[in-house]
């Protein structure tokens, strides 16, 4: 179960980047890789969201059970999975279209609009999928540091701060907002790797 945490956030991450490059009108520098679920091709997206929700959650559980009865053992895995459920409720509720995308779109930046109901809920469900993902990786720092890991568990404190930083950007660059959210699934693919790894070798 803990592959799962492993190769979501790779997953994830390498179809959202090779359907930007394919798909006509997107653009890095202006639009979110939430948006690449609208338009002909979105369903492609959108199970990217799905199985990245499952692959999350079967990594939590994974998780817990590399933590359990230790510092970190219910609260970490529990956060991992409400960020799971995140990537369902963005499948789910589409974001809104913008910024040229799809083909046809007005080209107003992102957020420039009213939001859509559904717009509102994509907006709202990533807001608290990565908030309860920067809260676990603060609580995972207490066995990466009960397990001698001194330095992964300061960086695991640090690393929240840069993906808070990227979404406080994001009214900048989409860029920015884009960096914020890779940084935080790359890290926690390293992190559960780390802790899986130092229960393998006990």
């Amino acid at each position: 179960m803990v592959a799962g945490g492993l190769v979501a956030g790779p997953v994830f991450l390498t179809a959202g980047v090779a359907q930007g490059f394919v798909r006509d009108g997107f653009d890095f520098t202006r639009n979110a890789i939430s948006q690449l679920a609208l338009g002909e091709s979105g369903w492609v997206q959108t199970v990217n969201f799905v199985l990245t929700g499952a692959l999350l959650l079967a990594g939590a559980a994974g998780l817990r059970r590399v933590l359990r009865g230790g510092a970190g053992g219910t609260w970490g895995p529990a956060l991992v999975g409400v960020f799971a459920v995140s990537f369902w409720v963005a499948a789910a509720f589409p974001a809104d279209a913008g910024a040229g995308f799809p083909v046809g779109v007005p080209g107003s930046a992102p957020g420039a609009a009213a939001l859509s109901g559904h717009g509102t809920v994509h907006m709202l469900g990533g807001m608290v999928g990565y908030l309860a993902l920067c809260a676990a990786f603060v609580v995972l720092a207490r066995p990466l540091a009960a397990r001698g890991l001194r330095g992964w568990a300061v960086a695991s404190r640090v690393v929240p701060v840069g993906v808070l930083a990227g979404f406080a950007g994001s009214a900048a660059s989409v860029l920015a907002f884009t960096a914020g959210a890779g940084l935080g699934l790359l890290w926690l693919t390293a992190v559960t790797a780390r802790l899986a790894r130092v229960r393998a070798d006990r």
